[in-house]
This record gives C-alpha cells, structure tokens and sequence, in this order.
C-alpha cells in the first residue's frame, strides 16, 4: 500500500513561473504606463485645484476663449476610433492576415494625424485671439486697470502711425482713411476719455473704475466675454449711448443758439466802429471762443458715439484689432491648457511615430506583442484625452 502511494507522487510534477505571466516588453510598457499615469494625475489634480478654486464667475467659459465643444467633441470620436482600429488591427494579426492588420495600422495613423490637425487648428485659434501664456502677460488682462487702458492707447497709436506716415507718402484708399479716422476718435473719445477720467481725483472711485469697466466693454463686447455676444442683444451701452447723445444734442442747441446771439452782439458793437466799447468786445470775444470750445469738444464726442454706436459686438470684432482684452483667471487659464494639451499631443505625436516604424514592418504573429504593446500605450493617450474633454470643454 506504502508502494502504491511512494509511486502515485512520483507522477506528482509542479511548475514554478519564474517571473510575472507576462512578457518583459509587456512589463516594460506597463512600468513606463505606471510612471505616465502619476505624471497626468499629478497635472490634471492641478487643474482641478485651479479651476474649481477659482472664485465663481472668475474662471473663463469656453466661448470666452474660443473653445469649440463641437469640435473637441469630434476629436474625442476621432481618438475612441483610432483606439477601435489598433484592436481591429491586432485581431488581424492574430488570424494571419498581415496586409489587413496594415491597413488597420495606417487607418490609426490617419486619424491620430486628424487628432493633430485639429489641435493645430485649435491652437491657432488661440494665437489669433492673443489667448497664449506669456509673461509677464500676452493680451490678455486680468482686469480692467490704468496699465489694461495704456496697452489699448499704445496698440491703436501704433496703428494710428502707420496709417499717418503712409498718408504722408501717398494717398490712402478709402477704407485705409476711414480706419484711419475711427482710430483717431477711438484714442480720443474711447480711450483717452477713460483715462482722463480713471485719474481724475474729483471723481469718486466708483466712477474711475467705472470709466476703465466701460473701456473694457467697448473693446472685449458685453455679451459673452472677450468678443462674445448673444443673438439679437444690443451693442455694447446701447442705451447709455442713446440717452448721452440726446443730451449733448440739447446742449448743442442751447450753445449754437448763444453762440449766433453773441456773433449778433459782436456785428452790432463792430458796427458801432470807434463808438464801440472795447473791453465789451473782448469779453464777448471770449465768451465766443469759450462756446466754440465746448461745441468742439461736444462735437467731438458726438463723433465718438455715432462711431461707437456703430459697433455691432466689440472693437475688436468691428475693426478686427489685435488689442488687449480683460479676462479673468484668462492667463492661468491659458498656461494649464496649453500645458495639458501639449503634453498630450506630444504623446499623440510619439505614438505616430511608432506606428510608422510599425508600418514599414511585415505585420505577422511574431509582431502581435510589439503592435499589443503599442495598442496599450495609445488606450492610455486615449483615456487621458477622455479626462481632458470635459474638463476643459465642458466646465
């Protein structure tokens, strides 16, 4: 009985895995994936602390930056369908057909190339608008202040120069001459009149801060944030404009009206030759100059309105000007989303260039560990941009 039981263990044989159950390109990968995914919690905790710390109503909205949930929501498809097609592609590995296993490797390549372009086209977006970290700043403002109006004065003076000097050398067409005009009202009644008021010391602060908020408005449009509008909505002040131009029109009336009395008043005493009194006609030679003063100075900003009145949305929009514009939490802004959005793309990038030296390569069952490996690390660019999606686009 003791034979039979010594010869039944005898049959008895074990195996012992030397290492994990898997191979060491696939540990590598996983390894490098462990130290990927610490690197963008690290990043994407960071934006969540910023964003959702943020005071309400300082953080930008997506229309504010020019982001586009239609066309982030299209990249999200566009990268869940490359994610598809390098399965597609492997499952053609595993059953022996090497040029259907290329075709599916080149049809990912294409759509994570479409990925790029239209983060390219986002990107551009972004520049265009002057929305880019920079420091100390791009065009972007925090807030509407003193330096916020400088930086508007010195933009349109700059574009005011050019057209001055080239009107110096040849005539400007007619589109360039009326630029031309609307950027001198625009230094004087828009800008120069909130900086004027924005140091005057009579004035309450409410009123100076006002005048810059106002500035702000006119520049950025009311609606929507920088460049923003709703539908249908009035332009910027439209009423403010409206009730400010009747009065000026009133006062207008009053001061032409005493201006043509003291143009009366002066023919009689002229009229009157040496018999005239001469102190009586420089005190209403000066109340002729004080009238002509203020009905320049009213015409003037009558010019102002009528222009600004004109302004559909923004200044920017209207005249489209590269100009400063105010946007709360707007730099951070920009510095967290081109650092998470970068970081992916260039990922993206990589694993482009991977599936090119996987494309010059004969696709057959000896390769479906390095194309599963690849699959792993682009699943993982792929879940990276899920996160980004409605963090940026959507909140």
């Amino acid at each position: 009985m003791a034979h039979d039981e010594s010869a039944h263990h005898d049959h008895l044989q074990l195996e012992y895995q030397p290492g994990l159950p898997l191979s060491n390109g696939k540990l590598i990968v996983w390894l490098f994936l462990s130290t990927e995914i610490m690197f963008f919690a690290a990043l994407v905790g960071t934006y969540i602390v910023i964003r959702f710390g943020a005071p309400a109503g300082s953080w930008p909205a997506p229309a504010d930056v020019h982001l586009s949930e239609p066309i982030g929501a299209f990249n999200t498809f566009v990268l869940i369908c490359s994610s598809v097609t390098i399965v597609l592609c492997l499952e053609a590995i595993h059953a022996h057909k090497a040029a259907l296993a290329k075709r599916w490797m080149i049809l990912t390549f294409i759509l994570g190339g479409v990925f790029l372009g239209v983060k390219a086209y986002e990107y551009q977006q972004k520049f265009s608008h002057g929305i880019y970290p920079q420091k100390p700043r791009s065009l972007i403002h925090e807030r509407a202040n003193l330096q916020y109006a400088a930086a508007v004065r010195l933009l349109l003076k700059e574009k005011w120069d050019r057209l001055n000097k080239k009107s110096a050398d040849v005539e400007l067409s007619e589109n360039e001459q009326q630029q031309l005009d609307s950027l001198t009202i625009l230094l004087s009644e828009v800008v120069g009149r909130a900086e004027n008021i924005a140091v005057d010391p009579d004035r309450a602060p409410e009123q100076r801060q006002a005048a810059l908020d106002q500035l702000a408005e006119y520049v950025n449009g009311r609606h929507g944030g920088h460049g923003g509008h709703e539908e249908g909505a009035e332009p910027p002040f439209a009423a403010e404009l409206r009730d400010e131009k009747a009065m000026l029109l009133v006062e207008r009336t009053q001061l032409e009206e005493s201006k043509a009395k003291l143009e009366q008043e002066l023919k009689n005493i002229q009229d009157a030759g040496e018999n005239g009194d001469a102190n009586h006609r420089a005190e209403v030679d000066s109340q002729l100059s004080i009238v002509d003063s203020h009905l320049e100075k009213i015409g003037n900003r009558l010019d102002g309105i009528d222009l600004l009145s004109g302004i559909e949305h923004s200044i920017i929009e209207q005249y489209g000007l590269h100009l400063p514009f105010v946007l709360p939490s707007g730099n951070m802004w920009a510095s967290t989303y081109f650092l998470l959005t970068g970081f992916h793309a260039i990922h993206v990038l990589v694993g482009l260039i991977v599936f090119v030296i996987a494309m010059s390569m004969t696709l057959g069952p000896e390769k479906a560990g390095f194309v599963e490996n690849i699959g792993l690390y682009w699943h993982f660019v792929d879940l990276v941009w899920i996160f980004l999606f409605p963090l940026l686009y959507l909140f």
